[in-house]
């Protein structure tokens, strides 16, 4: 299994496509599309459930002719925190941007279907996380808890600073004791230029996923992969310990994380990695940095 995708820019309208048979597992995928000025695009979602999340510009959702929602999206995902549809699963959607655009489309199998949904950007909690070179701004859209109408998929938005850590310490949510609940995560990430807002292949951050001898005893393959992520690469977590995520100096960092597994109930549940759980306790007291959060529902925050 290949756990990163490095962007392989073909200047056709997908992006990315990563499905469950392609990542070699069961339930979480991910697609984001170009939207062509004026051109409608008909997805089809098939036995998953979705969201439609601008990156770049706006668009409008028209599902089976019964809902229609316009979204405004952002200029890019380092500018504002956005509005978004929900798509249940045996759903035919349009997407057309008047102006172009970009979406992110993660999914999850699922075997419930909900009707279609609008979520507000005005309605999305940003929470700032961790403290030091730790802190970053995660933007909780498509959680439980938040977010509750959608039987398996899980989604937020992560901003990481230039040279700040995030996902860390690392933690895990597989089959290996002592973890409550299992899920498959993507990790899709953007990185801002010299400008700090518009995504470019020059910036870059690494990304580690490892296991640990947990994960050996109950029979989970061994990783320990440590990758140099640019504008538009994925990684898959399909079990182990993942983090930090690391934004090199200059370059700030996103990722949209995309988690589903086969409870019956939507959890987040994690564990961290034993060794390095001792750092958040060192987080109390410490002033958090004062470049996040990033962006609000109402624009860039700084």
């Amino acid at each position: 299994m290949t756990l990163h995708r490095a962007y392989a820019d073909d200047g056709g309208p997908m992006v990315v496509s990563i499905t469950p048979e392609d990542a070699g597992w069961a339930w979480t995928g991910l697609r984001v599309l170009r939207l062509l000025p004026g051109e409608p695009t008909t997805v089809e979602t098939g036995d998953s459930e979705i969201f439609v999340l601008p990156l770049a510009g706006g668009l409008t959702v028209d599902v089976e002719g019964e809902d229609r929602f316009v979204l405004q999206g952002r200029e890019s995902v380092f500018t504002r925190v956005t509005d978004f549809a929900y798509v249940g699963r045996d759903s035919v959607a349009v997407l057309t941007s008047a102006a172009g655009a970009e979406v992110a489309l993660p999914s999850s199998v699922c075997g419930r279907k909900l009707p279609s949904a609008f979520g507000s950007a005005e309605d999305v909690p940003v929470e700032v996380r961790g403290a030091g070179n730790a802190t970053r701004q995660v933007t909780n859209f498509g959680v439980p808890g938040v977010w509750d109408h959608a039987d398996k998929l899980i989604c937020c938005e992560l901003v990481t600073p230039p040279g700040n850590w995030s996902s860390y310490p690392p933690h895990k949510h597989d089959a290996s004791e002592p973890c409550p609940v299992v899920n498959e995560e993507i990790y899709y990430y953007r990185i801002a230029g010299s400008d700090q807002v518009t995504p470019s292949r020059d910036g870059f951050g690494y990304h580690h996923t490892f296991t640990g001898p947990e994960h050996e005893r109950a029979g989970l393959f061994a990783i320990d992969e440590i990758a140099q992520v640019r504008d538009h690469d994925v990684v898959l977590v399909p079990h182990g310990y993942h983090g930090p995520c690391v934004a090199a100096p200059g370059y700030p960092m996103y990722y949209l994380n995309v988690m589903a597994g086969p409870a019956d109930e939507r959890e987040l549940a994690f564990c961290d990695d034993p060794t390095h759980g001792w750092v958040r306790g060192t987080w109390d007291g410490m002033e958090t940095d004062p470049r996040c959060p990033v962006t609000s529902a109402d624009g860039r925050v700084q």
